[in-house]
């Protein structure tokens, strides 16, 4: 089982732990509301988990300029 990253908004790989001792609770995934888990988490045929995050270079696009929160997909 893997985890790996991607950035919501432009589909980066942000990174990937390939670690088959990993539980919820390292992860921070215990923290999520059940809404939030369903938003950010999936997994795939082979047990892996896909986790949606932001990128760096998303974060700071946002925080130069909040109307970005509007559109669906970014690029930079």
């Amino acid at each position: 089982m893997a985890v790996h990253y991607h950035c919501r908004h432009c589909g980066t790989t942000v990174g990937s732990l390939d670690n088959n001792n990993l539980y919820s609770e390292q992860l921070g995934f215990h923290k999520l509301s059940e809404d939030e888990r369903q938003d950010m988490i999936s997994y795939d045929s082979s047990g892996d988990i896909h986790v949606k995050c932001i990128c760096e270079d998303c974060h700071e696009s946002f925080a130069k300029n909040p109307l970005n929160y509007e559109n669906d997909y970014i690029i930079h």
